[in-house]
C-alpha cells in the first residue's frame, strides 16, 4: 500500500480522532467500486460536500466475491484502493473484509454516512450508528443509466 492516502483501519482511528478534535467533520462512503464510473463521482463529489474529510470503505477482493461471485471483482482490491486514492474528493480508503460495513462505521465514527438513493430509507446499514452519535445519513441522488451491472451488460453483449 504505497499511496499515503490508503490506510488501515487501525492507522485511521487517531487521525479521525484528530480530525473530530479540530471540529471538522468526516463522511463515509462504502462499496465495491469495481469498474469505476460517473456515478461514483457523482456520489463522491456530493459526499465531500457534506464533509471536511471523505473517507471511501472498500470492499475486500473476498467480500465482493462473497457478495457478487466468484467472477467478481474484476479488478483487484490494491489496484481498485490505487484509483480511488488518485481522486480528489477522496481523502481516505480503507479496504474491509466483512460483508457489510458496519463493524467499519462503528469504529470509523463518521459524522456523515453517504448511500445511493437506491438504498430505500431505513434499510441502510449503520445509519442507526452514525445517528446514534448524533450523525446525519445522506442518500445522493442517482446518474440514471449508468451502475456497474449495466457496464458489465454492455461489455458482455459487446464482445
Amino acid at each position: 500500500m504505497g499511496d499515503t492516502k490508503i490506510k488501515s483501519r487501525n492507522e485511521l482511528i487517531p487521525i479521525i480522532e484528530h480530525v473530530h478534535k479540530q471540529g471538522k467533520k468526516i463522511a463515509l462512503t462504502n462499496g465495491c467500486f469495481d469498474i469505476l464510473h460517473v456515478g461514483h463521482i457523482h456520489s463522491f463529489r456530493e459526499a465531500k460536500k457534506q464533509s471536511d474529510i471523505l473517507i471511501v470503505a472498500l470492499n475486500s477482493d473476498d467480500s465482493v466475491r462473497a457478495l457478487k461471485g466468484k467472477e467478481r471483482p474484476f479488478v483487484s482490491e490494491d489496484q481498485r484502493a490505487e484509483v480511488l486514492a488518485a481522486m480528489s474528493d477522496v481523502d481516505y480508503v480503507v479496504i474491509f473484509n466483512e460483508l457489510d460495513p458496519l463493524s467499519i462505521i462503528t469504529d470509523l465514527k463518521p459524522d456523515v454516512l453517504v448511500k445511493g438513493e437506491d438504498w430505500a430509507e431505513g434499510t441502510i446499514i449503520g445509519q442507526d450508528v452514525v445517528e446514534a452519535r448524533g450523525g446525519k445519513v445522506i442518500r445522493v441522488s442517482l446518474k440514471k443509466g449508468v451502475s456497474t451491472t449495466n457496464l458489465i451488460k454492455k461489455i458482455k453483449t459487446s464482445g
